[in-house]
């Protein structure tokens, strides 16, 4: 592949989400975590400045881009220390597998709203029992037969889904039977949060996040025939279709929070004096520091290949570089937050440096989507042609 140069109008990009983030800041973000709310003002504004929607199709009210100008949204945002997560979900993966497989109606019907900030879409595919063995699904959809559209009926559970709360509706990872073969094929159905049989419980968690984490339960949820998304017997082909940029918008999450780790520490490892010059004159401080910046670059560089071979249509090249660069960039992301908190010490596990809370945040990283053994899995056995013990 020809390599990976930002263009000018990515950098305009960069520059004007940068100042946006810079507006809005942590301080905001955390002050919507305590009040335990969500950071709809932020929202808001990157909705209205299009920024939301920059990788969905102009016809539906998008920005005609790709998940390569959507992952610079999400890394400067998180650099600026207010990264919003829910653009990893509504419109990384929900709406790039409607705007490529949704029928007419399904386009028309969602993605002004995801793009414009006025909808949101959640995304549940993970299961208690199954984790990252997708092959053990157990949410099922059959046919309703008292339907007379040809309607489907949802059962099953789900763990750790993000921010349905406040979704319109879910995009629920299911499985059907083959007609042909008797076995279980993954599925997509979009499920509206008022459906009935379709509830949800909070998880307690210890990450401070204003994304809260839900179990769902899916009691013989009854949906139309249009609730199904794409064609019924390309449900893998579709559901990767959606996993590549989850991974692309993680990676591009993780390193937008290692640069505002980093550069919290470089401004104060250049201000602290304890002898003649400031800490980070000394090679025990800068080192670390500086080889934090190198890893954060190396895997953004993996993070905008893996979006360019995506956005130019290669699913099978961005499979392998999506889940590298989600690997590096969560890699990168924790030794720089630790690497900041050493560097103040004390200070880094205050509340007013802001930096302590990411020290849990940052694992998520490395465990979600998906986590960094069934990556090393991944590319021992897709890239290496290494044999599976499963």
């Amino acid at each position: 592949m020809t390599a990976v140069i930002e263009t000018e109008e990515h950098k305009a990009l960069r520059a004007a989400v940068a100042a946006l983030g810079t507006r809005y800041g942590r301080e905001y973000l955390a002050k919507v975590v305590r009040g335990g709310g969500h950071p709809d003002e932020l929202w808001a504004e990157a909705a209205k400045l299009g920024y939301l929607g920059v990788n969905l199709p102009e016809e539906y009210g998008g920005g005609g881009g790709g998940i390569a100008e959507l992952s610079i949204v999400l890394e400067e945002l998180g650099a600026a220390g207010s990264p919003l997560l829910m653009m990893v979900v509504s419109p990384a993966i929900c709406g790039t597998v409607i705007a490529r497989f949704g029928t007419e109606e399904q386009k028309r019907t969602w993605l002004p709203g995801l793009a414009d900030g006025t909808k949101t879409m959640a995304f549940g595919i993970t299961e208690p029992d199954a984790g990252s063995n997708s092959h053990r699904i157990t949410t099922t959809a059959r046919r309703d037969s008292d339907s007379e559209g040809g309607g489907w009926i949802l059962t099953g559970r789900k763990v750790f889904i993000s921010g349905v709360d406040i979704a319109d509706a879910t995009l629920i990872v299911g499985r059907t039977e083959d007609a042909r073969t008797g076995k279980l094929k993954p599925c997509l159905f979009i499920v509206p949060r008022d459906a009935e049989g379709f509830r949800r419980s909070v998880i307690d968690m210890e990450v401070q996040a204003a994304e809260k984490q839900f179990e769902l339960v899916l009691d013989d949820v009854r949906l139309p025939a249009d609730a199904l998304v794409g064609d019924e017997d390309a449900g893998l082909l579709q559901l990767f279709a959606g996993l590549n940029p989850e991974r692309i918008m993680t990676a591009a999450f993780a390193i937008g929070m290692g640069r505002y780790a980093l550069a919290r520490a470089v401004d104060y490892a250049k201000a602290r004096s304890v002898w003649k010059a400031p800490i980070g004159a000394h090679q025990a401080i800068a080192h670390p520091l500086a080889q934090a910046h190198i890893e954060l670059e190396l895997a953004r560089l993996m993070m905008q290949k893996a979006a360019h071979l995506y956005d130019q249509g290669d699913d099978f090249g961005a499979g392998e570089a999506a889940n590298i660069a989600k690997y590096a960039a969560a890699e990168a992301c924790v030794k720089a937050v630790d690497q900041a908190v050493h560097t103040l010490g004390g200070n880094g596990l205050t509340r007013e440096y802001g930096l302590g809370s990411l020290v849990t945040a940052a694992r998520v990283a490395r465990i979600a989507p998906v986590s960094r053994e069934m990556i090393l899995n991944f590319v021992s056995h897709q890239t290496l042609g290494l044999p599976k013990s499963y």
